[in-house]
């Protein structure tokens, strides 16, 4: 039996292969073309890893183009950090390009629709624009402009370029169909006047195409053969064909996907600009937030997301992935290579009576167990330890594996334990418990006669380093949060950060690095955070070890 399943093509897949097959092309060329006008996040790492795999797939490449036709939201800032997300997801492009690169040649394929009498310069306000345009179900109305000549066109059209004109004084568009029953269709606008300062071309241009004129013409501009784009865009197609077709250019063609909802999430660009504006996120890499770079900085692994993606497939129809899906790709990797750490968040002090007082005693761990060439690191044990609070118990109830007076449990790596006494304060709060220790139950040794049912993480009190513990969560309570009525915001998770300033770390810790991945020890997965210094680290917590929400829910 073969040990790999072949994998049944999507859709798209299959339009390539047919293409290949049928000689239509002999290599494909895709594109990633984002708009540089904010962080990309959760879905397009989905296009991402469609364009790059389809080409990494059939032997062909793909280009980043930045889409950066509206000079007003766009800056370099956004550029650079969809270079670092794409780079960092495992990606590399063919060419990075830009839709600026093409200012000059889109302007002359405007003005060679003018002269094919198919675009015309219209002096209405948008307001009036909107008006004539109709209903889907009642045709448009025609400018009055519409027929205005070749020559008068082509003047007017020269002079917006020239600067002659305020912003929003005139418009070119197309000359298509006033009464087609696709609005996109009917003499869509394909340049506006806007006097602003371009990121790259600097104020060289007073007038910058439209996404619909664009778009096509920078796919056919480089030979891209597959434009792959989501559903959104299906009413955009039509257009983008006879703009294709009346220029007489390369014939790229659009293909559409289902793009990718993530329930508990939001991906609205103008929403998430709101979280961080009204600073109910940190940024944009905050690790709540659906952003890649936020991904990045809480601890997800590109391999996690590339798995994420390939796991939900290509669709035709829209519809809500569910985010523990997501999760379960993280742990699932993050398992195989996280370094298995102990540390306390809530400390309880438990003296060992009868370990020698001031003797330190260096024990074996595992760094991970899932590794077969697996290393080891030190742990030092002492008399004095910290246990977590929530896993001593006074009273216990009937099938309580943790410390409890009497009872006794495995410290992880290192012996087992036994509670002989709770210290109290005034006030009957516990302040330590002093337990007694089994020498001969040492992690490793031959102590089969001794059989305890719970284990427990713990640190060293004299070695003990401290550090700032994060832990995040989903940042909205409703799983369809755009469908919630109300406001979005009425729907943020209270509870979606929780930050424990001073937790108690293995030394092993004081040597953590940016790039490795921890499993703390029954708490969940962390990663070390960009706000750690030479006083204090900062942990936060990529996932938990389970699905906590399923059992919340009901669904466990």
């Amino acid at each position: 039996m073969s040990t790999t399943e072949e994998k049944s093509l999507n859709f798209i897949e299959e339009i390539v292969e047919e293409d290949l097959r049928s000689g239509k092309y002999k290599t494909i060329l895709t594109r990633f073309p984002p708009e540089p006008n904010g962080y990309l996040h959760i879905g397009h790492a989905k296009s991402i890893c469609l364009n790059f795999g389809l080409a990494n797939k059939y032997g062909g490449a793909t280009n980043l183009r930045f889409d950066d036709t509206n000079p007003t939201t766009e800056e370099t800032e956004y550029v650079e950090s969809i270079k670092a997300d794409v780079k960092w997801l495992g990606f590399n492009w063919a060419k990075e390009l830009y839709a600026s690169d093409y200012f000059e040649q889109l302007y002359n394929f405007a003005v060679d629709l003018i002269k094919k009498g198919l675009a015309y310069v219209d002096d209405s306000t948008s307001d009036e624009i909107a008006a004539s345009k109709g209903t889907p179900t009642q045709p448009g109305t025609p400018s009055i402009y519409r027929d205005r000549s070749v020559e008068e066109n082509l003047q007017l059209f020269a002079e917006m370029r020239a600067g002659k004109y305020k912003d929003g004084e005139k418009v070119l568009r197309a000359k298509v169909d006033m009464a087609s029953p696709n609005m996109h269709l009917r003499d869509p606008i394909m340049y506006r006047i806007k006097h602003a300062h371009h990121h790259r071309t600097g104020d060289k241009w007073c007038i910058y195409p439209l996404y619909d004129f664009a778009h096509g013409q920078s796919d056919s501009i480089e030979h891209i053969t597959h434009s792959i784009c989501t559903l959104e865009f299906i009413p955009h197609r039509p257009l983008y064909d006879w703009f294709i077709e009346k220029l007489d250019i390369f014939p790229s063609h659009q293909y559409e996907f289902a793009r990718l909802n993530v329930t508990y999430t939001i991906v609205s660009k103008r929403k998430l600009l709101q979280l961080v504006n009204e600073k109910i996120v940190d940024g944009w890499d905050d690790p709540r937030m659906p952003t890649i770079s936020a991904m990045r900085r809480r601890g997800f692994t590109p391999e996690s997301l590339r798995d994420f993606c390939e796991k939900i497939g290509v669709a035709k129809r829209e519809n809500l992935i569910d985010y523990s899906l997501l999760e379960f790709c993280v742990r699932e990797h993050l398992n195989k290579i996280a370094l298995r750490r102990m540390v306390v968040f809530d400390p309880l002090k438990v003296v060992i009576t009868n370990y020698e007082v001031g003797k330190v005693e260096m024990l074996k761990g595992e760094n991970n167990p899932e590794d077969e060439d697996t290393t080891y690191r030190d742990i030092p044990f002492s008399r004095e330890i910290y246990i977590e609070r929530e896993d001593f118990m006074e009273n216990p109830p009937k099938k309580y594996f943790r410390l409890a007076p009497g009872q006794m449990v495995r410290l992880k790596n290192a012996y087992i334990i036994k509670c002989e006494e709770v210290m109290k304060d005034e006030q009957g709060n516990i302040t330590e418990v002093h337990c007694t220790y089994l020498p001969e139950s040492k992690s490793g040794g031959d102590h089969s006669n001794i059989k305890v049912k719970g284990t427990l993480h713990w640190v060293s009190i004299p070695h003990a380093i401290n550090a700032e513990v994060r832990e995040y969560d989903r940042l909205f309570t409703v799983e369809n949060v755009d469908e919630a009525p109300g406001d979005f915001k009425d729907y943020i998770n209270k509870d979606s950060l929780h930050v424990v300033a001073n937790a108690y770390a293995e030394p092993a810790l004081q040597h953590a690095k940016f790039d490795e991945r921890y499993q703390f020890l029954r708490k969940g997965y962390f990663t070390l955070d960009m706000d750690t210094s030479e006083e204090k680290l900062v942990f936060n917590r990529t996932v938990t070890l389970r699905d906590t929400w399923a059992k919340e829910k009901g669904k466990a």
